[in-house]
């Protein structure tokens, strides 16, 4: 669906599997029965190519707020306000609240977010106190929508282009990775960091790191987060 649809697609949760669901013409409707062999289509309203905002909801955790630039922040909260752009992630998503959640209850330190995309995870860390704050992705634009969102917040970030499977990952007190079970699973061993928070997976992924021993786990609508402890 990135590869076809790389201007975003929503992802429906249901109690049997995923929907995922492109606005897009006929050629594009023929590049997903293409792709897929089994499509369900159906015209859309005028104004569809707004909807998408529907789906960004902001999300609270204790003082600090996370949305995105459309939405009121409360006037008693520390605001984190992220445009996606053409990166992943405002803070509405699950796995976003559960890294959050971590994140707030941990000992601040200089942190590294593996996976920034949009930088929700990167800016919210600035804003909750750790320094200094690296973060880093694979994708240009998600680097791109990182740094313009640290600016627009007035946090210090610095960002990197990187490969987190390939390339040698700088050090940090804590690393912070909210991306695939397998991607997960294979950059723990990589990780040169006391404490590392995941998600991005179902509840039903238990990543497993080597010298690093599981302390803690959230879990929110089928999704879950970890947070691992580096043995001494």
């Amino acid at each position: 669906m990135l590869e076809l649809f790389p201007q975003g697609f929503e992802e429906l949760d249901h109690q049997d599997g995923v929907e995922l669901v492109a606005y897009t013409d006929a050629a594009g409707e023929e590049r997903l029965w293409a792709a897929f062999g089994e499509v369900a289509a159906e015209d859309v309203d005028a104004g569809w190519e707004e909807r998408w905002r529907e789906f960004h909801r902001p999300v609270r955790i204790g003082r600090l707020w996370v949305g995105p630039p459309w939405e009121e922040p409360p006037p008693d909260v520390d605001a984190v306000v992220v445009d996606p752009g053409r990166a992943f992630g405002t803070g509405g998503h699950a796995t976003t609240r559960l890294c959050l959640r971590l994140l707030a209850e941990l000992e601040r330190g200089s942190l590294l977010d593996v996976g920034c995309g949009s930088g929700v995870l990167a800016i919210s860390g600035a804003r909750l106190g750790f320094e200094p704050v690296i973060a880093l992705d694979h994708e240009s634009a998600a680097v791109e929508a990182t740094q313009r969102n640290a600016e627009a917040n007035g946090v210090a970030v610095e960002t990197r282009r990187a490969h987190a499977l390939v390339d040698q990952l700088p050090a940090a007190d804590v690393a912070v990775a909210n991306i695939s079970a397998d991607s997960v699973q294979r950059l723990l061993p990589r990780l040169d960091a006391a404490t590392v928070v995941t998600s991005g997976y179902l509840e039903r992924d238990s990543p497993v790191g080597q010298g690093l021993r599981h302390e803690r786990r959230l879990t929110d609508s089928g999704w879950a987060a970890d947070v691992f402890r580096r043995e001494e």
